[in-house]
């Protein structure tokens, strides 16, 4: 299916407090300031969210909230991929029911499936839910690719509405879109090939650094889809260092540091992610500074 979205999502942060409950006040607070720059949708519980170190419990509570305080004004979409297809099932299918437009789902990690055991994970999530799912082809953390072919398959899947792109092989990501255009859409990402993925019609960006840049971000989007790409490529040059800053460590551990720097009370990683260390923080501020963002 093509259309759910157009546009740009972020991939929200969870913020914790520092004994490690969920902040939802911060996070309330980051909703707001997504939804104020123009930000199209909010991807909830996906890596940057950091629900791989959260029970059930608050990943429920979490999307609960997220739910009530975004109250229809932009899409929401969980994560709910897992290593373990039965549990991305029932993930998915406890998302819908809770009133989610769409989902994320993250290739099966580490148990490291063939393609046809990936063909079979997205048949079991979309057989199993009605509203649009995204499939998140990331192999640097995965160690699984979707492989163009196996894409192709994948778009034939009736609620299949997208692929998520962040393997960094741009040949790939081509193949892929020429394979998959006439049946559901491709998303960018990975923040450094924003521009290049919407420039071979990518309907939008799924992107970390907009937690702190959302309309930086949204403005690459919109100068791309108006035929303008010197604008396009003026801002993206000019939020480049700052995406850089935003993967100096390992996701999320950056941008959690950068959203504190501008006062979004981001909180710290859980275990064992730790926090940004001194010198990266520096090229952090330094970054923010240089764009010029303010709370």
């Amino acid at each position: 299916m093509k259309g759910f979205f157009k546009g740009t999502a972020t991939a929200m942060i969870t913020p914790f407090y520092k004994d490690g409950g969920v902040n939802f006040e911060a996070f309330g607070k980051m909703i707001e300031y997504q939804i104020a720059n123009g930000t199209d949708a909010l991807v909830i519980l996906g890596t940057t969210g950091e629900p791989s170190t959260m029970t059930a419990e608050e990943k429920t509570a979490v999307m609960k909230y997220a739910i009530q305080k975004i109250a229809g004004r932009v899409k929401v979409i969980f994560g709910s991929g897992s290593n373990c297809t039965a549990n991305a099932v029932e993930a998915s299918k406890l998302a819908e029911q809770l009133g989610a437009d769409g989902l994320l789902c993250v290739t099966p990690y580490y148990n490291k499936c063939t393609q046809k055991g990936i063909v079979e994970y997205y048949k079991a999530i979309c057989g199993a839910v009605k509203i649009p799912v995204i499939a998140y082809n990331v192999p640097p953390r995965t160690g699984v690719n979707i492989l163009p072919a196996t894409a192709e398959e994948l778009a034939h899947i009736p609620n299949m509405a997208g692929i998520k792109e962040a393997c960094g092989n741009m040949e790939q990501i081509c193949e892929t879109m020429r394979r998959v255009r006439p049946y559901c859409d491709v998303y960018s990402g990975d923040d450094n090939l924003n521009l290049p993925i919407l420039a071979i019609g990518g309907a939008g960006i799924i992107s970390v650094a907009s937690n702190i840049a959302p309309k930086q971000v949204k403005e690459v989007y919109t100068h791309v889809i108006n035929g303008d790409l010197e604008s396009a490529n003026r801002v993206q040059d000019a939020i480049l260092p700052l995406i850089d800053a935003c993967f100096t460590e390992v996701n999320p551990i950056p941008v959690k540091a950068g959203c504190d720097m501008i006062g979004l009370d981001a909180g710290v990683p859980r275990a064992p992610l730790t926090e940004l260390e001194d010198a990266h923080k520096k090229i952090m501020r330094e970054c923010i500074d240089k764009v010029g963002i303010k709370l």
